[in-house]
């Protein structure tokens, strides 16, 4: 497929920021099932580029300057096809670190004992996918009721979520397992569920001396395919979120951000 993608973000506060650090991963990388025409990241002041230890492309920059309001936006155009391999480069971060929970995949034992039965024996994409429809089941989509911050286990208590919130659990009982597996931020195209268009799922690896990894969709349960678009990778959302910062005053924000997506013919 060959689709356009805009992602906006914007902040708006009531009373000024005085000081800001921005962190950016919105530069889809060219990978195995995507090839990029052409992507622009617009920032309000001039950002220096650099990429993290997962290979993701950063865009930082620092705001001195008192502002009220401030806006973020990514577009460009990229061509999808059906790929769910991707293979490491050799100075990729070892699987054996994405064997470490995070605070926020941590699973409880309450997890552990519910998803028992479904936990993988093996790094098999078939028991991989097993596990996702087990989560899928468990886990009732519903937007609203976790954000950025929500664990897993939280998320398993409510027994509600979105695709975040899936991931992470997810993440927590392939660790349990032992088997590597990390966080995936992107985008996915859904004409009749645009709720959808901001997305994640995982990679597991599934033969760590290759540094080959499968990726999974646990919202759909399946694995993924042409649409799909790859952001960042990570070992849970926050190492992984598209946009993060920090700041100093702006107090009363208010967070926009909208995304439209749409096939070329």
């Amino acid at each position: 497929m060959h689709l356009k993608i805009r992602h906006r973000t914007e902040y708006r506060y009531e009373t000024p920021v005085r000081y800001s650090i921005q962190e950016l991963r919105l530069t889809p990388p060219s990978v195995a099932g995507q090839t990029i025409d052409k992507w622009k990241v617009s920032t309000p002041i001039k950002a220096s580029s650099s990429y993290d230890a997962f290979g993701n492309l950063c865009n930082i920059f620092v705001q001195e300057s008192s502002y009220t309001s401030m806006m973020i936006e990514a577009e460009g155009e990229v061509h999808t096809h059906d790929a769910y391999e991707f293979i490491d480069e050799p100075k990729a971060v070892s699987p054996y670190h994405l064997l470490q929970q995070t605070h926020l995949t941590e699973p409880t034992p309450e997890m552990l004992e519910y998803f028992s039965a479904s936990l993988p024996k093996n790094n098999s994409i078939e028991e991989v996918l097993e596990l996702a429809a087990a989560v899928q089941g468990t886990i009732l989509y519903f937007p609203g009721q976790t954000n950025f911050a929500t664990t897993a286990a939280q998320s398993f208590a409510m027994k509600s979520g979105v695709c975040q919130d899936h991931a992470h659990i997810m993440l927590g009982l392939c660790r349990a397992s032992g088997i590597p597996a990390r966080y995936v931020s992107g985008y996915f195209f859904a004409e009749e569920s645009p709720n959808l268009a901001s997305h994640a799922w995982i990679d597991f690896c599934s033969d760590i001396d290759k540094g080959i990894w499968i990726s999974v969709d646990i919202t759909h349960a399946c694995l993924i395919d042409s649409r799909h678009i790859r952001l960042a990778i990570g070992r849970d959302y926050y190492s992984a979120a598209p946009v993060k910062g920090v700041r100093s005053g702006g107090d009363g924000e208010e967070l926009s951000a909208s995304i439209s997506i749409s096939q070329i013919k």
